[in-house]
């Protein structure tokens, strides 16, 4: 069984001088993709260091919105030298209406610079929203939604937003969060996605499936969650990871290392990409 995590934080510094083991471990665990998100222009990088080291690692850069008001001057060139500087995607980019004091029009002006961005570029988006539900749509209608595919990560949304976004040309993608008692608006609209715009992810090192060990999440917990969603689909856990990984092949279509294309074996570190 191979899995496609669609959206981790390997940069992050929880991970540091253990990543080695943390990507052998997801191996293990048959998780052949993960799709590595930046969020800010100090961890750029880093991420692209990784996805250079280990091939299974497809980087996407992006400002999170609430480093927004951290970025530089500079941001939007340095951002467009590194998605030129290797396959990658643009995220993680996006709303986050959370926290006091708002800073709500300078997000969306970064927020739509960024879509643009991803549309000269023709490269996928990895959107991250939190209590902007709204206005998401609204940007997304004024933007004709995004050209190059796209992922709402960690989906928190209603039941009832799913296919209006998914008209917009986002993939839906859940986390841990639907292994969790009680989420049930979680569990309905992962039940609600059209099959081929299903994606899983762990958003590691946040937020743990329910079974895991330890306090910091890693690409390897992805079967937990795979085996949540093949619960509520009521479908072969087999059959949800394949279609899954499908579904994320096809959305990073434009970001897979050029070496790679094809039928990989191994990567340059030697972890196998595909199995019998």
């Amino acid at each position: 069984m191979l899995l496609f995590d669609a959206h981790c934080h390997l940069q992050d510094k929880r991970y540091a001088g253990r990543l080695p083991v943390v990507m052998a471990r997801a191996c293990a665990a048959g998780v052949s993709r993960m799709a590595c998100c930046g969020s800010e222009e100090q961890d750029w990088e880093a991420v692209r260091k990784i996805a250079l080291e280990y091939k299974m690692v497809l980087p996407s850069f992006g400002l999170y919105p609430l480093n927004v008001p951290n970025r530089s001057k500079q941001w939007r060139e340095q951002l467009k030298s590194f998605l030129l500087s290797i396959p990658s995607g643009v995220g993680e980019i996006g709303l986050d209406n959370s926290v006091e004091p708002g800073n709500n029009v300078e997000q969306e002006k970064v927020f739509v610079a960024q879509l643009h961005l991803a549309r000269e570029l023709q490269r996928p988006v990895t959107i991250h929203c939190r209590k902007a539900w709204g206005r998401l749509l609204e940007i997304l209608k004024q933007e004709g939604g995004v050209k190059h595919g796209g992922i709402v990560h960690t989906y928190s949304g209603s039941p009832e937003l799913v296919h209006p976004l998914e008209d917009f040309g986002v993939s839906i993608s859940f986390s841990g969060a639907i292994t969790r008692d009680g989420n049930k608006r979680g569990c309905k609209s992962l039940q609600t996605v059209s099959k081929e715009r299903l994606l899983l992810e762990t958003d590691s090192p946040d937020i743990i499936p329910v079974g895991a060990e330890g306090t910091c999440n890693e690409p390897a917990n992805l079967p937990l969650v795979a085996r949540a969603a093949a619960l509520l689909l009521n479908e072969p856990v087999e059959t949800v990871a394949e279609l899954t990984c499908r579904n994320a092949e096809r959305l990073f279509r434009s970001v897979v290392i050029p070496d790679l294309i094809g039928n990989p074996e191994k990567s340059k570190t030697g972890f196998p990409l595909s199995r019998e």
